[in-house]
């Protein structure tokens, strides 16, 4: 399985990031992010929403689990921590298999459910303000989108 590695310096090298991957993402991908609390995943968010074109406020959807944004592709942003040892099938699927891109912080609370194809993200903060992201693509498609966003 192989990884690509990012470092960033501050919180707008980290929105860029995710602006220039968000131009490379199609109707049902999904991506996971996984990192501390503060470690930039909402901020990643923020970046990909404006890459899709969304004009909201993006914030972490930690009380409503499931945010959705409009933009010139749907944004499903799902933040699903209370969802730690539940059994709960909140419609995944639907979201998954949507027409727009879903990005689902602390996703290893529902492994059972994800997709085998996805891209999963991990953010380790480095410092207050460097941050390395290390992307690990699960199949050809997000091989291929993780090969060009390294060029």
């Amino acid at each position: 399985m192989s990884q690509y590695v990012f470092e960033t310096r501050t919180e707008e090298e980290t929105k860029q990031l995710a602006n220039k991957l968000a131009v490379l993402l199609q109707p049902n991908d999904v991506l996971t992010l996984e990192g501390d609390l503060g470690a930039g995943k909402t901020t990643f968010t923020k970046g990909l929403g404006a890459g899709l074109g969304v004009r909201r406020t993006i914030n972490s959807p930690t009380f409503t689990i499931v945010k959705e944004y409009m933009g010139e592709m749907p944004l499903y942003h799902m933040d699903v921590y209370r969802l730690e040892n539940s059994e709960e099938d909140i419609g995944f699927d639907e979201y998954f298999r949507g027409e727009g891109v879903t990005v689902v912080e602390w996703a290893h609370f529902i492994e059972a459910y994800l997709p085998k194809e996805r891209l999963e993200i991990q953010i380790k903060r480095v410092d207050d303000e460097t941050r390395k992201l290390i992307f690990t693509p699960l199949g050809d498609h997000f091989e291929s989108v993780c090969k060009e966003l390294q060029e």
